[in-house]
């Protein structure tokens, strides 16, 4: 015979009250059961202290025989100290993006990670050297401002050269 610690409802439509028993595992949900544990009215708010009510010394007699909790069983057990809590199983793949969307968020990542590297190498380049002294730059300045000064009577002489033509 395998034991549950299971729920057995109870209370009114849309009233919900809840025993807490120790029954064989073929018997109904609401009927046959071996001993009462507790109750747990989810009603009252989830601070009151007679929402959950659990005769600890029975559950751990009936743990000890080998009865298994359901699961919100197991909860309410967990939060009194009697079990340690369930582990959270993973979720399934569901909750996942689709596969090309998967692709899209693999390529927008690696696009990042590029644009990190590329400006982490920038910041790591050394420095460019500074200009040339203010001497070379200025003697580069100066045959420019010469050609421009040349440039400039050869234009003038040629209007002059037509209107002597005229």
């Amino acid at each position: 015979m395998s034991l549950r610690i299971r729920l057995s409802r109870g209370g009114a439509k849309k009233r919900p009250y809840y025993r807490i028993v120790v029954a064989d595992s073929r018997s109904p949900r609401d009927g046959r059961f071996i001993e009462r544990l507790g109750a747990y009215n989810p009603v009252l708010p989830s601070d009151h202290k007679d929402r959950v009510i659990l005769k600890e010394e029975r559950i751990r007699h009936w743990l000890g025989l080998g009865a298994l909790p359901s699961t919100r069983v197991h909860r309410f057990l967990a939060k009194a100290g009697i079990l340690e809590a369930q582990p959270i199983p993973e979720q399934t793949k569901q909750d996942k993006p689709k596969a090309k969307a998967q692709e899209r968020l693999r390529e927008a990542e690696e696009a990042a990670k590029s644009a990190a590297e590329a400006a982490a190498a920038e910041a790591e380049a050394p420095a460019p050297e500074p200009e040339a002294p203010a001497e070379e730059a200025a003697a580069e300045e100066a045959p420019a401002e010469e050609a421009k000064a040349d440039d400039a009577p050869a234009e003038d002489a040629a209007p002059a050269e037509e209107k002597a033509d005229a």
